[in-house]
């Protein structure tokens, strides 16, 4: 299948020829006929499908062919009544930096069309956006809480929204969006076509999707809550104190070049691009205390090659698009299972060949069991030489695991119990 046979628009298949696209990927071969026909669309993609270009074109192709809400009414009415803020299609991402890359593709899309697009999100000036907005941007690409800024300040306005794309819903839910996605939808028109794409399933993501989509159509380029096959995964089990000794040997002795790593807080991701450049190996890290700017560079850099290893948290990294990344590893084992998918979604991209390591420590078993227990498949370990678990450690956690296991347990279950019917009104 080619491009040409999605009927997009000539000037939308100039931009792709121009990127040197020529075959969609699954997700897109899929996602775009329906998107185009103007269904409701649940598409189960992760980091790396082509999910971007999946929403990206249909979206546009739709905006150009189709007259706006605003174009079907009496001039006189547009003209007391319509906002130049009246956007046609949203896109909402949970972070800044997603927000960018999917602003930078679809301008790319966009560039032979007189399309105008617009990105917000926080940590940049509102004046500077709200430029772009008073030019007549149509689409709007926003996290939810600048987005939210701008409608309670009056500088957009979503009553004419054609179409809303929710992009990494499960990551939304991660960081606590479901009301600013409430209050968003609140203030969007009951009819329109909405376009929900996330990389893991849970409860809480189904129930968002079905709340807010209309018989939505299912698209689904890989089971639920999977890895990638091209992924190949291997756990080491190591004592905790040793872990950046081993991540080191494994960089130095096996000569990678661009690894991402992940910790599980700022402090520590901070703290082992300190060891790994003691250890002669140029990293750098990103966490939610760096600004953008520094953020940015950070990326950057690592992007370029100046950098071996990025080291991140989950919150962080959320929305990183790096190109044949061959190195994931999880330096701390994630706290929730679906993280450790969205983690090595990472790598093994665009059919190619990827890594995902784990360093384990003992009082981390527990996290290794639920990821397997999501992905319905066991992980291999190996024990390296020289790298070993201590013996006596393992006896002396041992005994105190059992216990520990059943706080968690009973701890999980008070949580679930406090947080029932919470929000069950508030849409």
């Amino acid at each position: 299948m080619s491009f040409q046979s999605l009927n997009l628009h000539p000037n939308l298949l100039k931009a792709l020829t121009e990127l040197g696209y020529s075959t969609p990927t699954d997700v897109q071969q899929q996602a775009i006929p329906l998107a185009l026909k103007g269904d409701d669309v649940m598409a189960g993609a992760q980091t790396g499908t082509g999910k971007t270009a999946a929403f990206a074109l249909p979206l546009l192709q739709r905006l150009m062919t189709l007259p706006s809400q605003a174009e079907q009414v009496s001039t006189a009415i547009e003209n007391n009544h319509k906002s130049r803020n009246n956007i046609r299609a949203l896109i909402l991402t949970p972070t800044r930096e997603l927000a960018q890359q999917v602003f930078d593709s679809i301008t790319t899309y966009a560039k032979y069309t007189e399309i105008k697009v617009a990105v917000a999100y926080g940590g940049t000036s509102m004046n500077v956006q709200v430029k772009a907005l008073n030019a007549g941007a149509e689409i709007l690409v926003a996290t939810p809480g600048r987005l939210l800024d701008h409608v309670f300040n009056g500088s957009v306005s979503l009553s004419e929204v054609e179409t809303f794309v929710l992009d990494e819903a499960d990551r939304m839910l991660d960081m606590g969006f479901i009301v600013d996605i409430q209050r968003i939808m609140k203030r969007m028109p009951a009819e329109r076509q909405t376009l929900f794409f996330s990389a893991t399933f849970s409860k809480q993501v189904k129930k968002l999707a079905f709340d807010i989509l209309t018989n939505p159509k299912m698209v689904e380029v890989t089971p639920a809550n999977t890895a990638a096959e091209t992924v190949e995964q291997m756990v080491y089990p190591v004592d905790k104190h040793r872990k950046a000794e081993l991540l080191a040997y494994l960089i130095g002795s096996r000569n990678w070049q661009q690894v991402l790593v992940f910790t599980k807080t700022k402090q520590g991701s901070d703290q082992l691009a300190k060891d790994l450049g003691l250890d002669g190996i140029k990293a750098s890290s990103i966490n939610g205390d760096k600004s953008q700017g520094a953020r940015q560079r950070a990326l950057d850099d690592f992007k370029s090659g100046k950098t071996r290893v990025l080291v991140a948290t989950d919150v962080a990294a959320r929305g990183l698009d790096i190109e044949q990344l061959e190195y994931v590893v999880n330096f701390d084992m994630p706290f929730k299972a679906e993280d450790y998918v969205h983690r090595i979604g990472r790598t093994g991209r665009a059919g190619m060949t990827g890594h995902a390591i784990t360093l384990m420590s003992l009082d981390e078993e527990w996290a290794l069991k639920a990821i397997e227990e999501l992905l319905d498949s066991r992980l291999p370990q190996q024990w390296l030489e020289g790298y070993e678990p201590d013996p006596a450690l393992i006896e002396t956690q041992s005994v105190h695991r059992g216990a520990a296991a059943e706080k968690r347990r009973a701890k999980s279950k008070s949580k679930i119990h406090q947080n029932r019917g919470k929000h069950r009104n508030r849409r």
